[in-house]
């Protein structure tokens, strides 16, 4: 009896599907939970700091956050998705039946960031739903937030492959998170104008590229940013393409995976 034979492409698909099947399967800690966590933030923040800080002149603090609180949920639930997939395979072995496939390492990079962008486009809807009740937003340009959306959701899905890749336990993965993923989302800009801050302060985020995905998103919303969308999508697009190509790179050769 001859075994399936299976094309690339449906590879890749089947693989994609197993990915979102995995995080659909517990939506509720998936989507629900950070669903709820945004809607806090937005509660709190919203409420002592709306009429107190003023931004891009007769802007509602409150629709200055929303946008900021959205991409913030798509760029941590996107690491989240490809990250703690794969520590969880290597530490349960579950990675052995993946490696015994045919799939190339493009097959693997396009499953794993794909269910990325899925669930934390996913995520991003679920935030926008809940903040109609707090403020009405237009979406001046849409194509702009899907399309900051899209990359800021590859971007961080990729750094989670990489993260994934890279520990070998979860305390290691948490100090990735918490001491480089975290930082960099906080202090780019979502709950702040970077006019605001001291020149210093300001020169600092502008090295950070997690602040370009957020103000380019934000303009999507509102028409408004502290930086030119087209400086915004140019950044971020060459930290994608370069945080891919390292990402094939590792399991190409199968960094950690086949050892």
């Amino acid at each position: 009896m001859q075994p399936l034979s299976t094309s690339p492409a449906s590879g890749w698909q089947m693989l994609l599907i197993k990915e979102v099947k995995r995080f659909w399967r517990v939506a509720f800690q998936t989507i629900a939970a950070p669903v709820l966590t945004a809607l806090l933030y937005l509660m709190i923040f919203g409420h002592v700091l709306e009429g107190r800080v003023t931004v891009y002149n007769d802007l509602s603090y409150t629709s200055f956050l929303v946008p900021g609180l959205v991409m913030m949920s798509v760029l941590q639930n996107a690491f989240a998705n490809s990250s703690s997939s794969l520590i969880q395979s290597k530490i349960t072995g579950n990675l052995i039946f993946i490696l015994l496939t045919p799939l190339s390492h493009r097959a693997w990079y396009i499953a794993f960031v794909g269910s990325s962008i899925v669930r934390g486009v996913v995520v991003g809807l679920g935030v926008m739903l809940v903040t109609v009740f707090f403020t009405s937003l237009k979406l001046v340009n849409p194509m702009w937030a899907l399309l900051f959306a899209i990359i800021g959701a590859g971007l961080l899905g990729t750094l989670g492959v990489i993260a994934g890749l890279w520990a070998d336990k979860f305390d290691q993965l948490a100090a990735f998170q918490n001491f480089l993923i975290m930082p960099m989302t906080f202090l780019s800009g979502v709950f702040y104008s970077i006019h605001s801050l001291p020149a210093v302060w300001q020169f600092v985020s502008h090295l950070n590229p997690f602040f370009y995905m957020i103000d380019g998103f934000r303009y999507g919303f509102l028409g408004h940013s502290d930086f030119s969308p087209w400086l915004s999508l140019g950044i971020t697009a060459s930290a994608w393409a370069l945080a891919s190509w390292l990402a094939l790179h590792l399991l190409k050769i199968g960094y950690k995976i086949r050892n």
